[in-house]
């Protein structure tokens, strides 16, 4: 596997990202975060750092780190880093969530970008990141347990959140 590098979305990214985030909302997941619908692309890309800042958000949302994973130059996945958690992230979406586009999984990239992520987490004083799945997600249960996450539990299903194993994975700070 090429050396995987997580960085911020940035103003050439756009065709990249829009197809990867048609290709994981065919599994439900959505690859940019917030939806940019038809948002100018530099405004989004800027909207994203505002976010990462803790400027500029709605009453629910929390200071993020929103990364791309890049491998040879090609967008394979993409990661959300929460600096804090809110009563809906502390039960079911946590510190951390990250995807793979389907193309690219099984090879590593989800472990790396997890990896990635925790050391953000650190950065920002995260002694234990939350990291949650969904409860049938076997494959990410066993990247979130192969980065030393410590089962913590099943966060219900309501109408709108599907079940979620909870972990506990130490940043090493």
């Amino acid at each position: 596997m090429s050396d995987l590098l997580l960085r911020p979305l940035g103003p050439d990214d756009e065709a990249q990202a829009r197809t990867a985030h048609a290709e994981l909302a065919a599994d439900g997941f959505g690859f940019l975060m917030p939806e940019p619908a038809d948002r100018d692309w530099d405004d989004y890309v800027a909207l994203l750092e505002q976010h990462r800042r803790g400027q500029g958000l709605e009453d629910w949302m929390v200071a993020a780190t929103f990364l791309v994973a890049e491998v040879d130059g090609e967008i394979v996945g993409r990661a959300s880093v929460r600096h804090e958690l809110n009563d809906f992230l502390a039960t079911w979406g946590g510190h951390v969530g990250y995807g793979v586009r389907p193309a690219h999984r099984r090879r590593g990239h989800a472990t790396a970008i997890l990896r990635g992520c925790l050391e953000v987490c650190r950065e920002h004083g995260i002694e234990q990141a939350l990291v949650t799945c969904d409860v049938d997600n076997v494959g990410s249960a066993a990247v979130i347990e192969a980065c030393g996450g410590a089962p913590d539990g099943v966060a219900p299903a309501t109408q709108s959140v599907a079940a979620k194993q909870r972990y506990w994975v130490p940043t090493g700070l």
